[in-house]
């Protein structure tokens, strides 16, 4: 089962342009590069151009999280018990990006130089407040944790950066 699921299903190796990187063993984790265009590439300028000179809007959603704080309430204490960690609210919305950016693999991916690079792995930066100030650990590779996993990674990340022991 977890053989036929590793895959993200990017799918652009049948893509004009697209390169991908050599086949790399399980474990490994790979990337698909793809040509932009010239059009594209004047697109990603002009978005660099802007937001570097033009003031950054931030918009709030509401979600109804009635259905998961049901879920917390009937399973905390069983995964309490079995993870030695609270069921909290991060590993889900964590699991719900991993989810988005697997159906939109262009949101996983970044630009160096002229081309695409989409990343068929999952690296999720979850803040943590301290002391000093914000910070943002990453959670690598998330698509291969559990629920405890993550919620666990997270604690060690909130411990670490409240106790000083944490590096860039």
């Amino acid at each position: 089962y977890l053989e036929a699921n590793r895959s993200t299903g990017v799918g652009l190796d049948d893509g004009p342009g697209a390169t991908t990187e050599a086949s790399a063993p399980a474990g490994q984790r790979r990337e698909q590069r793809v040509q932009m265009t010239r059009l594209r590439q004047r697109i990603a300028e002009r978005l660099v151009d802007a937001q570097q000179t033009a003031a950054m809007l931030t918009t709030f959603n509401e979600a109804d999280m009635s259905a998961i704080i049901g879920l917390r309430k009937t399973y905390q204490e069983a995964f309490q018990q079995r993870h030695e960690v609270k069921l909290g609210f991060m590993s889900f919305f964590v699991r719900a990006v991993t989810e988005a950016l697997r159906a939109y693999p262009i949101l996983n991916a970044s630009i160096d130089g002229n081309e695409i690079v989409y990343h068929e792995y999952f690296d999720i930066g979850v803040a943590v407040s301290t002391e000093r100030g914000l910070m943002v650990p990453v959670l690598r590779d998330v698509n291969a944790m559990s629920m405890g996993q993550i919620e666990s990674g997270i604690r060690d990340f909130g411990a670490r950066a409240r106790s000083g022991d944490i590096g860039m």
